[in-house]
Order: C-alpha cells, then structure tokens, then sequence
C-alpha cells in the first residue's frame, strides 16, 4: 500500500464528515474525488494499467454524481447516485464480458471488510517502521487545526463580517453533532479503502465462464420465431393504418375513448418490447451454429423480429404521448416512456452487434443505461413535468393542482410562468418545503434558483386554501 492511498484515505473520510451531514449537492463531488484519487494510487501500486474503458466508467461516475448539485428532486439523484456507484464498481473492476458487467456493479461491497484491514494493516506499518515520516505529520495537521480554531474564533468575535463570511464558507463541526460527524468519516474511510482495495485485487468476472445452451436444428429453432416474426408484422401493419388517421375508425369500433386507448395499450407494448429481449437472449443460447449458412438464418431471423420489435416500441411512445396529451406529464409517466425508449435503444444495439460482432455489446449496454440515467437527470424530469403541464393548461384550461404542491424546487421556474392565484396555490407548498437556505455545499442549483425566483416575486398571501380549493384539479391519475 502507498502512503497516498492512505492519505486519500484520510481525506476522504474527513470531507465525509465535514460536508455530507446536511444533505447532498455538490459534496458528494468533494468526497468522491479523494476516493477515486485513493484508488488510482492503489491501483499504480499493483501494476494496472488505466484502459479507456476504466476512464469511461470513472468520468461517468463522477458525472451523474454532479445530478445531486443541479436538481432538487431527490429521485433522478436516487437514480444517479446509485447508477454512479455502479459504474464505480465497473471502473475498478474492469473486464468486458456479460458476467463482469453485471457482477461489477456489486463488487465493491466485498471489499468493506478487508479493504479496511488492508487499511488498517498499512497504517501500522507505517505507524511501526516509518514513524519518522507519519508522526511528524499528523502533528503538524493536529497543530494547524488548533490554531485555525482559535484565531477564527479570535477574528470571528472581533468583526461581523468575517463571521458571517466564516460561518457560509466552513462546515458546522459542532460538538453537538460528534458522534454523528465521527460515523461519517469512518465511512468514509472504509469505503475510500473498500474502492483503493478493490482496485488493487479486484474480483476477476470476466473468469466466469457461461456454458453455452444445446445447439437446435434450424427447424425446430427458426419455426417459432417466424411465427412470432409474422405476429408482429400484422399488428405493425394495424398500428400503421392507426397511426396514418385510422384513430376514428378504431375509436368508433371499440366504443373507447382517445385516452383510454392509448392507456391500454401502452403498459401491454411494455411487456411485449422486454419479452422480445428475453425472447432473442434465449434464441441466441440456442441458435444453430453449424456454419455460415446457421449464421445467416440467425441475423436474418432475429434481425427482423429486432426490426419489427421497433416498430412496437414507436406505436409505445405514440401511446404515451396520446395519454400524457389527454391527462397531462407525471414522474411514472415520463420515467416508464424514459425506460421504453432506453429499450428501443438495446435493441438498435443488438441489431448492430449481429452485423459488427457482439464482443462490445456488454459495456454498450451498460454506457446507454448511465447515460440514460445522466441525461434524465440533467434535463429536470419535475422541470419537464411542470412545464409540459402547464402548457397543457394554457390549452386546455385543465390543471392537476394537487400533483403540482408535490414536485419539487426545479418545477418552480414552470410553475411561475401560471396567472395568479393559481401560481401562489402551486407554489405555496413549494416554497414551504424550501425552509431557510442551508449551507452552500449542500445547496442544488434548483434549489438556490428556486429561492431566487421566489423572492424576486413571493406568493401572494391572498390565495388561501378557500380560493385555491375552487380550482378544477383535472387529476391525472387516470
């Protein structure tokens, strides 16, 4: 173990217990950092090499984990923090196949444990044979923080000013909050020393070897598929006869109204698009694969049932859009209609991997997932949602004002484009769940510009629950 490692380390755990106590924002950056430093060192010491695709993951990571500073929803940043870790795990790990793919993710949680024996057996190492260069240093830092303590507190008391400035910059490290500020910088160190272990002895998936499935004849394998192929061809062909001005006629004929029918059909085209992805991963486990003619029946078979699998995806979205037009933009919508067109997206892939090779297709997949998951979060899925929906009630007149009081800070630039009273009757419970402004490290942009706006023109103290009641809320949930 090198001594930076343990030093980034160190740093790690105390920007956790510094900065990650009052939320998350732009902290989580500043504790990430030294961590990924750490593991880097660690990784320099075992002799690996730094490939593109360990970069990809890392920068990756670091990016989604930048969607905690801009949004104040907390669930894309759920989604981003989580993803993050993932590709993380991924960027330690390294390997290329199925298995070190979706093993990777979780690799890191092995080395909680030993990563912090690893740790603590390097620091007595250090602390034994090398006293002469740790014990000085950690004097000095001891020595350092004493007198930043007592002369800020010395400047603090003689001017206002400077305790105000003192006061936004640096983190509260109360005595009150001790133990709390003491369990956060041992995560921090043990999951610091988790990653720096896993990048120095990391788990090696791509060992882990997939028997192939029983070899088919093409009869017996191609049949079924060809079926299921011509299936899809006929309801394509129905959903293009739809899609170029038959909704009248079909409405007419099934006596259902334009939003029940998008309704129906969506959540079942859903299933059908990751059937079809479970369909081909079973065919290609057993396609025959006697020679060039096997292969050219399995492209030309699974290409297009891939294909017209597209097809299905498109008359999805069509669907969704139908719904969200008739009763308004919610999360489960634009998250499921976010997963639909992810899934279009593996396909296209698949598709190409049967032309160029599949070798790249594990870690394609798994970029198009992260940078899915980066995209939703910078584009502001409550943004969105506030501003779709009030478009929609410029049109229409119709407005859900019971979901709109629960989106958070980023739907406050939309909803402050709506005529009062109804503005204040969205807004006013926004506002409210903003509280007073907290520190600057733990504070997102939506927050902050949120708060802005809000100042620049507060909710009116007139619309009471007796005015905001006598809005037709339209609910959505339909």
């Amino acid at each position: 173990m090198r001594t930076a490692t343990l030093w980034a380390a160190f740093a790690t755990g105390v920007l956790s217990m510094l900065f990650l106590g009052d939320g998350l924002a732009v902290n989580l950056l500043f504790v990430a950092i030294p961590a990924a430093l750490a593991a880097h060192f660690a990784a320099q010491a075992a002799g690996r090499r730094t490939r593109a695709w360990t970069l990809v993951w890392g920068v990756g990571g670091l990016a989604l984990l930048a969607v905690p500073a801009l949004r104040d929803a907390d669930w894309p940043s759920f989604l981003a923090v989580v993803t993050a870790v993932a590709l993380g795990s991924l960027a330690l790990h390294g390997g290329r196949t199925w298995p070190a793919v979706l093993l990777g993710p979780i690799g890191v949680f092995n080395s909680v444990f030993t990563g912090a024996v690893w740790g603590w057996r390097g620091l007595r190492e250090r602390a034994g044979g090398g006293h002469g260069r740790v014990g000085p240093v950690l004097r000095a830092l001891v020595v350092a923080a004493v007198l930043l303590v007592v002369f800020g507190a010395l400047f603090a008391g003689a001017d206002a000013a400077f305790a105000d400035l003192l006061g936004d910059l640096v983190p509260d490290a109360s005595v009150s909050g001790g133990p709390w500020h003491v369990l956060l910088f041992v995560l921090g160190v043990v999951w610091a020393l988790a990653a720096a272990h896993t990048a120095a002895a990391p788990a090696r998936w791509d060992r882990v070897e997939i028997p192939e499935g029983r070899e088919r004849g093409r009869v017996e394998w191609a049949l079924p598929l060809i079926v299921l192929a011509v299936l899809f061809a006929v309801f394509n062909a129905v959903q293009l006869a739809v899609l170029f001005g038959g909704y009248d006629a079909v409405l007419k004929k099934t006596g259902q109204t334009y939003a029940e029918y998008a309704r129906q059909g969506f959540w079942q085209l859903l299933l059908v698009t990751l059937l079809t992805l479970l369909v081909i991963v079973v065919a290609l486990r057993w396609a025959p694969r006697d020679g060039s003619r096997d292969r050219t029946l399995v492209r030309g078979v699974l290409g297009t049932l891939c294909a017209l699998a597209l097809v299905v995806v498109a008359s999805a979205v069509r669907r969704m859009d139908m719904y969200v037009e008739a009763y308004g933009l919610t999360r489960l919508r634009i998250s499921v209609l976010s997963a639909e067109l992810w899934l279009g997206l593996v396909i296209v892939l698949i598709m190409a991997a049967g032309v160029w090779g599949a070798r790249w297709l594990p870690r394609a997949v798994a970029a198009s997932a992260a940078a899915g998951v980066l995209v939703f979060g910078f584009v502001s899925p409550d943004g969105l949602i506030a501003e779709r929906n009030v478009q929609r009630y410029e049109e229409t007149g119709k407005f859900d004002l019971d979901y709109a009081r629960d989106l958070s800070a980023d739907a406050v630039p939309a909803l402050d484009e709506l005529k009062e009273p109804l503005r204040s009757c969205a807004l006013r419970a926004i506002a409210r769940g903003l509280g007073e402004d907290g520190p600057w490290y733990a504070t997102s942009w939506g927050q902050a510009r949120a708060r802005q706006i809000l100042d620049d023109r507060p909710v009116s103290p007139d619309a009471d629950w007796s005015v905001c009641d006598r809005f037709d809320t339209d609910l959505m949930y339909r």
